[in-house]
């Protein structure tokens, strides 16, 4: 573990058990600190104007971002098709009822839609590599739409693959940052109504609590460094999302979940991100519950940095490590 890495995240941790915390001993270069500076200067006031804009404005950014279409899907066929009541990105076939099947859960603060030349392009780079398929729901995005929709569209999705013939065995359950927060609101809603759970769960820096701002600690802590995520704008999101229901709510905000139950768990964040502590505590709480549990804290990068693959080539590791825990647990045919 390098010393450094320890000592930041020993400071942004909520209590001082950093040394159980696995921290991927990664090196990065001049290049990298350059990158996370530009992040820092222009994507971030860049998103905490989006999200504050108004709802005309919103509806402008969601179309352009939707519209960057992915270009290289690995070789897979890429449809965009309804899966029971839920549209969304294909990747592969969804008669290949056989293969395994990546369920992926998108991120954008519940508001920004999946951008197909990042989250597709990923997503197709591990269908590929698992040789499964792939589904990204195009869930309701708040202003338009609040909670619960966002989260019955997932739960929908999940319950769609089931009735088209996937093994609940072979289906692995992922998403990033606000879709990290689907995947255990959407685990919640199973064990609820006695479906089977997925082979395995991924959480990519989920958002646990949405009714503070302020908490855990690395949201302050970490608010100047955070390459991308405006701690200025968490209450502009959650009152977007979640309107007049109660943001304590376990669906809402997974922190407080029961996780008993659970499917095996891989969480993944940076010690740069102001969600850091989120993941910590999620992590922490699986395994006070009995639930099989890896977390990874990478040093330095991005929030959601495994998206950010082609702008930091060592962020290729983490993808392999989260297709080597899908590989874990799937059921093979």
């Amino acid at each position: 573990m390098n010393p450094k890495t320890s000592d930041q995240l020993r400071k942004a941790l909520p209590t001082s058990e950093a040394r159980e915390i696995p921290v991927r001993d990664v090196q990065f270069g001049f290049g990298t600190h350059v990158i996370l500076f530009l992040m820092r200067w222009l994507l971030r006031p860049w998103l905490a104007r989006a999200l504050r804009g108004s709802p005309e404005r919103i509806a402008k950014i969601q179309i352009q971002m939707a519209s960057r279409l992915c270009k290289n899907s690995s070789g897979l066929p890429l449809d965009y098709d309804v899966l029971g009541k839920v549209p969304g990105h294909v990747l592969g076939s969804l008669k290949d009822t056989h293969k395994p099947v990546i369920l992926w859960l998108h991120g954008g603060a519940f508001i920004l839609p999946a951008v197909p030349e990042v989250h597709v392009h990923i997503v197709s780079k591990m269908c590929r590599d698992l040789n499964a398929v792939g589904f990204l729901p195009d869930y309701r995005l708040t202003p338009f739409n609040k909670f619960p929709a966002a989260l019955d569209d997932c739960e929908n999705a999940y319950r769609a693959l089931l009735d088209v013939g996937f093994s609940a065995s072979r289906i692995v359950l992922a998403g990033e940052s606000a879709g990290g927060n689907l995947v255990l609101g959407v685990l919640q809603r199973l064990r609820k109504a006695g479906l089977p759970m997925p082979a395995c769960a991924i959480p990519v820096s989920p958002a646990g609590d949405m009714a503070r701002s302020h908490a855990p600690p690395s949201r302050v802590l970490r608010a100047s460094s955070d390459p991308i995520l405006p701690i200025s704008a968490l209450a502009q999101v959650a009152e977007m999302y979640v309107g007049d229901w109660d943001a304590a709510d376990p669906e809402v905000s997974p922190l407080f979940a029961d996780f008993a139950g659970f499917p095996p768990l891989f969480l993944l964040a940076s010690n740069n991100e102001i969600l850091l502590d989120d993941t910590v505590l999620l992590a922490r709480r699986a395994m006070a519950a009995g639930v099989a549990t890896r977390l990874d804290i990478w040093p330095l990068l991005p929030h959601a940095f495994p998206l950010f693959e082609r702008v930091f080539p060592k962020a290729k590791l983490a993808r392999q490590d989260m297709v080597a825990f899908m590989r874990q647990h799937v059921v093979a045919p």
